[in-house]
């Protein structure tokens, strides 16, 4: 693994590749400014294209399948959902050793929210319930299978396992006991029993965007699928503070079970991403030390 790779055998992607893969698929996009955008997720490389598009490559296998369920579902949820969501200009195909489908997307303008900075929190709060309700309310059929979507006991032996890890990790700081008993009291709790609902169930501030502090857009569906609704409350915990917490929870009329399930669900994303991103992602892993914080604040 080289210098800044976050996966081992990532292909490599530079500018020159980004603008050999437009002109030789999309020539009438040729001779636009390329320019890297610095991203805190890990499964793609996102790029400027002119002034008014976006070009996303996968880094990994997985965010090569995520390609196909953006390009065929986002011009079908779009016209549902209360923000703006990427609109697919261009689906892009192998070429010059790159080894995955790709896209084009029209340029999202806003900020990631920084759960210390937040300029509304309350308004945002009603902002993502809403989003979350909307994307709930979804009828569409054959959906797939939300990523995380499943049962929050098939998450026990890597939750379990990155405990471990960041006990071997004394300068993290982490409680290893006290947040192992908060992952033993989600799974004590019933499993979903309802229909499986439309999830975005990746919604991480990276993956948010804001103007004036209010939300304006959410984008990286690639996760998206039906499942259990706890797997959308992330922002609960990964970005709000407890009084937008409690009006983000009202705002969805979440049970307690429910609730319990999706601070469990949030709290494993988080230790496995600070087991495993601890030295090469900052922005995921300031992140991940957030969540748990406001998990164990909660208690």
């Amino acid at each position: 693994m080289t210098a800044g790779q976050v996966h081992a055998g990532m292909p490599p992607i530079d500018d020159d590749l980004v603008r050999r893969l437009i002109a030789g698929q999309f020539p009438k996009w040729a001779g636009l400014t390329v320019g890297r955008r610095p991203i805190s997720g890990t499964v793609n490389a996102m790029y400027r294209l002119g002034e008014n598009m976006a070009v996303r490559l996968p880094l990994v296998p997985g965010g090569a399948a995520d390609v196909s369920t953006e390009q065929h579902w986002l011009p079908r949820l779009a016209p549902h959902l209360p923000t703006s969501v990427p609109q697919v200009l261009a689906a892009g195909q192998p070429a010059h050793g790159y080894p995955w489908r790709w896209s084009v997307y029209g340029w999202l303008t806003g900020a990631h929210p920084e759960a210390e900075a937040l300029e509304e929190p309350l308004l945002l709060a009603k902002d993502l319930a809403a989003f979350v309700a909307a994307m709930r309310s979804i009828s569409l059929s054959d959906a797939p299978r939300a990523h995380r979507g499943g049962p929050l006991a098939s998450l026990d032996a890597q939750t379990r396992a990155a405990i471990e890890e960041l006990r071997q990790i004394p300068d993290e700081g982490v409680d290893c006991d006290a947040v192992a008993a908060v992952w033993q009291d989600a799974l004590r709790v019933p499993e979903w029993g309802g229909p499986p609902v439309w999830l975005h169930a990746d919604l991480m501030p990276g993956n948010l965007l804001v103007v004036g502090g209010r939300l304006t857009s959410v984008i990286d569906f690639g996760c998206a699928g039906r499942g259990d609704p706890s797997c959308d409350l992330f922002p609960a915990w990964n970005l709000l503070p407890p009084a937008a917490r409690k009006a983000f929870r009202d705002a969805l009329a979440v049970d307690e079970a429910t609730w319990t399930r999706g601070r469990g669900r949030t709290l494993s994303q988080a230790l496995v991403a600070l087991a495993h991103y601890r030295k090469t992602n900052p922005a995921m892993a300031h992140n991940a030390r957030h969540v748990i914080r406001a998990v164990l604040a909660e208690r």
